[in-house]
């Protein structure tokens, strides 16, 4: 008899709904699992015939043939192992009904216990959107999978308690949770606050734009003046996550394994060792897997001390930040992840780091400071819109005991300028905020007065400015008026623009 269960496999950050096929036939006992199945998959003959015994219900002496369709989809992981029992308990007329509605995943034990399974959030959105009206699933994956709403989410702890519902002897009531609810307790506190944070203003304030516009920031300083501390205080300005956002970020993060909490409540923040490879940020494998660029998607990436960074590993960054989403290649798959990233970046002014500062005297040769400069390539700098100098700090400012602007106060006037870009780009799809416009956006919505235009002609000039460096300083000018709550970029706004890009 042949039998169909319904189950999902991953690619990307997409579920893909996959028909598990079971068939048995007169033969040599045996197993076979085709469809493109990986190690994992093919494991799972051991662990769903001990599954199946250890509950009490027979294994058909039979040659069992396992499909998995689509074929041509690299199906892996143990997901698939819940399925299969079903598929054998209903092929050898142990189980009986239509499960046409349904879909299930899993992991068995050997006792028939189930495992939570990576990948849950994208699996059940599929499941939604091919009409499925239930998804059984491992108790612990059940607040991940009740995310999604409309589909009965329905959790069980073993084999015994699936074969008991849809035998009709018991009930698994539908798993249902507040989403936005769920969001909104997870927002904490974050470790550094920007009033902890002594002098800098000027520091300050260019983050603030970066925020504002979701520019990339670069800051260049001595040991110890708080670069490390800025970056890390960052996150506490930017806008809370929406639902919509928080859910694609879980998506990534859930198909990754690295999803502690069943939904990401707060925008990502990657700060990855200088040592990591190309493929450590872009992603890969076998069968790809999202990167670092991918894993700071709609939150920042922080390179600490960006000149020690491999060359290489610095110069896979240029496409996904002008692409704002990075495709990786492999004989499997050809896969597609977001990387809608902040980069925010730190280095000193020259190997030993006291170049320029008054209070030490530096040791470098002039060789080896153009060397130290020279690990990063113009191109990449070319795509950082703010360049800012970060001082050490006076000692009477580390003395000073009263506290500076909070992170929640700066984090009002970004919102206030990410509010007046939203209603901007209403109407432009997968535009939220200025750092996204393209050329053909920025003519419309960067206009200039004559006195503007004269000014950014005599900076092109003087600053040799390329075409996406011109059109970054309209990008950083346009962020700031929006702080100043002005329609018109004005001449004011262009001058910080440029003090930010010629790094004074």
């Amino acid at each position: 008899m042949l039998a169909k269960i319904f189950s999902c496999g991953l690619l990307g950050i997409e579920g893909i709904i996959v028909t598990v096929e079971v068939d048995l036939n007169y033969g040599l006992p045996g197993f076979i699992v085709v469809g493109l199945p990986d190690t994992g998959v093919k494991e799972s003959r051991d662990r769903v015939f001990s599954a199946i015994k250890n509950n009490g219900y027979a294994y058909p002496d039979k040659k069992v043939t396992v499909n998995l369709a689509p074929a041509d989809l690299k199906k892996e992981g143990s997901a698939y192992d819940l399925p299969i029992a079903i598929g054998l308990l209903v092929a050898s007329n142990q189980l009986e009904g239509n499960f046409s509605d349904m879909l299930c995943f899993g992991e068995l034990s050997l006792n028939g216990d189930l495992r939570p399974v990576r990948g849950v959030l994208p699996m059940v959105l599929a499941a939604k959107a091919k009409g499925f009206k239930k998804v059984i699933l491992p108790q612990e994956n059940k607040t991940e999978g009740a995310i999604v709403d409309g589909i009965d989410v329905l959790p069980a702890r073993n084999l015994k308690q699936v074969i008991d519902y849809l035998k009709g002897k018991t009930e698994i009531e539908p798993y249902r949770i507040d989403s936005q609810q769920l969001l909104n307790q997870g927002q904490t506190a974050y470790r550094v606050d920007f009033s902890e944070i002594k002098g800098q203003d000027n520091a300050k304030r260019a983050l603030e734009i970066a925020a504002a516009g979701g520019h990339n920031v670069l800051m260049s300083g001595p040991p110890g003046s708080g670069k490390s501390m800025l970056a890390k205080a960052f996150p506490s300005i930017l806008p809370a996550l929406t639902l919509n956002e928080a859910l694609e970020i879980t998506k990534i993060y859930s198909i990754a394994g690295l999803l502690k909490d069943n939904i990401m409540t707060h925008r990502p923040f990657r700060a990855p060792h200088h040592t990591l490879s190309n493929v450590s940020i872009i992603g890969g494998g076998t069968i790809p897997k999202p990167g670092e660029v991918s894993l700071a998607h709609l939150g920042v990436l922080f390179l600490d001390e960006l000149p020690e960074f491999q060359k290489s590993a610095l110069e896979v960054l240029r496409q996904p930040i002008e692409d704002h989403e990075v495709t990786i290649s492999r004989v499997n798959a050809t896969l597609t992840y977001p990387a809608s990233f902040m980069l925010i970046a730190s280095m000193n002014p020259c190997p030993c780091g006291y170049l320029g500062d008054p209070a030490h005297k530096c040791t470098c040769t002039k060789n080896e400071i153009r060397r130290y400069n020279s690990r990063i390539s113009g191109p990449l700098l070319d795509r950082i819109d703010i360049r800012v100098e970060v001082p050490a700090v006076d000692i009477k400012e580390l003395e000073n005991r009263t506290p500076g602007e909070s992170s929640m106060t700066i984090r009002k006037r970004v919102n206030q300028a990410r509010q007046i870009q939203n209603e901007r780009f209403q109407n432009e799809k997968g535009i939220y905020f200025n750092a996204q416009l393209e050329p053909h956006l920025i003519d419309q919505y960067c206009v200039l007065d004559k006195e503007g235009q004269d000014f950014l002609e005599m900076v092109y000039a003087k600053l040799k400015l390329s075409g996406r460096g011109y059109h970054r300083i309209l990008k950083l000018a346009r962020t700031i008026a929006d702080l100043d709550g002005a329609d018109q970029i004005g001449l004011i706004h262009l001058s910080e623009a440029t003090s930010y890009r010629s790094g004074q």
